[in-house]
């Protein structure tokens, strides 16, 4: 017997005309209105567990040609999407007969995805009984008959002293972060503030006991391949992330100058909470990027931009990895990090050199420990979600969105459990996250509390009407971009150039036609057996697309990689989850002799496939694309270089400024000059003549005015036009010797 919800009221309410009725009378009357909640407490009760039957096995030698058709059809549905084919219609009909044959498939239960983990029950707990859904359940029989708890009950405890002592410091250091400045002193009373909480809430568990050491030659065969294979994924992985690192993508852009000058004023000391330039920006990428030109010498550069960026992309896969190994073992986790680390997606927004990465770097730690968490009732892992978060926050601004996910998260765990204690539980855990994501969130809530209008600028200027009028009703642009952001897995993934192939899919062929069979497969099992974390997953997706399609005053930024991020992290385990799924159908299916290496033979097969056209998206499709759309700053930077080599100086060189053509500070940044802005309009080049010495210009071919300028000041200029390999990208150089001073 389970105490009745609101939800249980509500359901007896609506059930029937008699029901309602009832209820209408009972309002006026205080005793019926006792007797319909009785009714309701009395009428309402748990399902009783499913007695376990005889397991079959499953029948061998029989071909699982649903699944393997409904994989073919879907790859040739996703095939048909490729920007250079795409025949929609067509790729319709595939798709729709692909799905229809998946749920048959789940139906005959012949492609089943993996199950997740169960609880950690301690040693006294029984196991859970076969087919009994370890989420739902708050009962387990005993050998003698009696119920007993599923799990070991936590204490609802709390040391005092480290809370009032992290209380204290919480308070003090906020008021010490007041001049928008980190300083030694004010971090570490924000460190100890944390120390304090999380000491507060933490609690001890028993240690586990460790793994026995391999025993025999077939045990330690069994570890060294399994090492093996981690050790080639790892390889192959980092061949993807490093691979041409200092040419793919070649180019900056103005983003990129901003975030260099943020990076120069901190090697300055200037070590800004929040850096005001470009409508603002959080810390987190400033001072990794100052730690990277340091310990890799490689300078305040676009290099050390992209370095940074790459190891917080190489860092999101460990967690990809617990989180698919929490959803459906080992080789679920094994898939997901393969999938995610050669895929175009997560390797070009990680390769940008800017914040993007940072989304997801923290979306996988804070959906791993939600997961586990709820599964074990581990309030220790909520104390690791409130300091992801805390965290998160300090690092991309799409991540703001990020804690709705976490009250997502709690929500849809409730409404399946539904029974008091798990409300209480979950509203302990919800105040330890809030506790700890506040705390860390300190310094940026004491400057968002001092210039509001600074530090909502950059979202509100994409929600509202700050920078240009809505294009239409907000409630029909949000349901459209919605609409093109769940259509950007496999069809769209949008017009910025700067981070993405445009207008093509997101995911691969392999693992866009995977991902949604994997979405298929997801709602079929969760309506099958209502485990929240199958509806949690998919609704973590358009969750963490949020910041993209809350871009209401600039639609067509939506959908866009980077500030759809974090939501690849649930996608490429649902990917995953379907590709094991699949692979479980061939091996338990098929004759023994052969289905292991069938198994096996295709899992590689689509991974291979997958790997060679991510390759391609990555390494050709996109490194062309960038160059096109990027000015070629460093053949410029290379320029002003020679000029320096031979004259001694980069003081007199300076660049026609022009609408839309290069930032004037980039070829000074690969010169070496991260401080210059060399750009010089037509009229204020009158002042070049009071500076002596050889001077150089550098111009585009199509701007008239400035060549103009330059010959009436320099007549016998030497002008001559630099040709780049990327067409439309040549530019003008323009020299006066000292000889030829006026």
């Amino acid at each position: 017997m389970q105490e009745p919800s609101v939800l249980d009221y509500v359901k007896s309410i609506f059930k029937d005309w008699k029901s309602f009725f009832r209820f209408l009378r009972a309002v006026f009357n205080t005793a019926r209105l006792q007797d319909f909640s009785r009714t309701v407490a009395e009428a309402y009760q748990a399902p009783p567990p499913p007695e376990p039957g005889p397991v079959l096995a499953p029948e061998r030698g029989i071909v699982p040609w649903r699944t393997l058709l409904a994989l073919f059809l879907a790859l040739a549905g996703q095939y048909f999407l490729e920007p250079a084919i795409r025949q929609v219609p067509f790729s319709v009909v595939l798709y729709l007969a692909a799905v229809g044959l998946a749920v048959w498939a789940f139906l005959r239960e012949e492609w089943l995805l993996p199950a997740p983990l169960a609880p950690d029950l301690p040693p006294e707990v029984p196991a859970y009984a076969e087919g009994q859904n370890p989420v739902l359940a708050t009962a387990l029989p005993d050998p003698a008959g009696e119920a007993r708890p599923a799990f070991s009950p936590e204490p609802l405890t709390v040391r005092l002293i480290p809370l009032g002592l992290g209380l204290g410091f919480a308070v003090w250091s906020f008021l010490s972060f007041g001049n928008n400045l980190f300083t030694i002193g004010n971090l570490l009373l924000l460190f100890f503030a944390v120390f304090f909480f999380a000491g507060a809430f933490w609690l001890r568990r028993p240690r586990r006991r460790p793994l026995p050491w391999p025993r025999g030659r077939k045990e330690w065969t069994r570890v060294l391949l399994s090492a093996g294979l981690v050790g080639l994924v790892v390889a192959i992985i980092a061949f993807f992330r490093l691979y041409q690192l200092n040419g793919v993508p070649a180019e900056p852009f103005s983003d990129h100058a901003e975030k260099i000058l943020d990076v120069y004023e901190v090697t300055l000391g200037q070590t800004h909470i929040f850096f005001l330039r470009n409508t603002g920006r959080e810390a987190l990428q400033m001072y990794l990027t100052a730690a990277v030109a340091r310990i890799f010498k490689t300078g305040l550069s676009f290099l050390s931009l992209k370095i940074g960026t790459v190891i917080c992309g190489l860092l999101t896969l460990p967690y990809i990895y617990l989180l698919g190994k929490e959803l459906g073992g080992k080789r679920v986790a094994m898939l997901a990090l393969f999938l995610a680390g050669v895929a175009y997606w997560p390797n070009v927004i990680s390769r940008a050199g800017l914040r993007f990465p940072l989304y997801p770097l923290f979306v996988a730690p804070v959906l791993f420990h939600i997961m586990r968490g709820l599964r074990n009732q581990n309030r220790n892992d909520f104390i690791w979600v409130g300091i992801f978060l805390g965290l998160g926050l300090h690092g991309y601004s799409p991540f703001r969105i990020v804690p709705l996910v976490v009250a997502a998260g709690l929500a849809v765990y409730l409404l399946h459990l539904r029974t008091k204690q798990a409300a209480t539980r979950s509203a302990v855990w919800l105040s330890v996250v809030t506790i700890l994501t506040l705390v860390i969130f300190l310094p940026l809530l004491r400057y968002a509390v001092d210039n509001p209008e600074f530090f909502s600028y950059r979202a509100l200027s994409r929600l509202g009407s700050f920078e240009q009028p809505l294009p239409g009703p907000a409630l029909e642009v949000f349901a459209s971009n919605v609409w093109k952001g769940l259509l950007m897995f496999n069809w769209d993934d949008g017009e910025i150039w700067a981070h993405s192939v445009t207008h093509r899919p997101a995911l691969d062929i392999i693992g866009g036609a995977l991902f949604l069979l994997g979405v298929v497969l997801l709602l079929a099992r969760y309506v099958r057996r209502r485990d929240w974390r199958d509806l949690f997953l998919l609704l973590s997706i358009p969750l963490l697309q949020l910041p993209s399609t809350l871009s209401l005053a600039f639609p067509a930024e939506n959908p866009a990689l980077n500030r759809a991020g974090g939501a690849y992290v649930p996608a490429f385990v649902i990917a995953a989850l379907a590709l094991e799924g699949l692979a479980a159908a061939l091996r338990s299916r098929m004759s023994r002799r052969i289905a292991s290496l069938a198994a096996e033979g295709l899992v590689v097969l689509l991974l291979l496939w997958s790997s060679f056209q991510n390759f391609d998206l990555v390494f050709n499709q996109y490194e062309r694309a960038f160059r096109s759309g990027a000015w070629n700053s460093s053949e410029m930077g290379q320029v002003i270089l020679d000029f320096e080599e031979r004259y001694g100086t980069a003081e007199t060189v300076w660049i026609a400024a022009y609408p839309h053509w290069v930032d004037t500070r980039l070829p000074a940044v690969w010169a070496g000059i991260p401080n210059r802005d060399m750009g010089i309009w037509p009229e204020q080049m009158q002042v070049t003549l009071a500076i002596p010495g050889p001077k150089l210009f550098l111009l585009r071919p199509d701007d008239s005015a400035a060549l103009d300028r330059l010959q009436q000041l320099y007549p016998q200029g030497e002008l001559r036009r630099y040709t780049s390999p990327v067409e439309g990208h040549d530019f003008l150089i323009y020299l006066v010797p000292e000889s030829l001073q006026p």
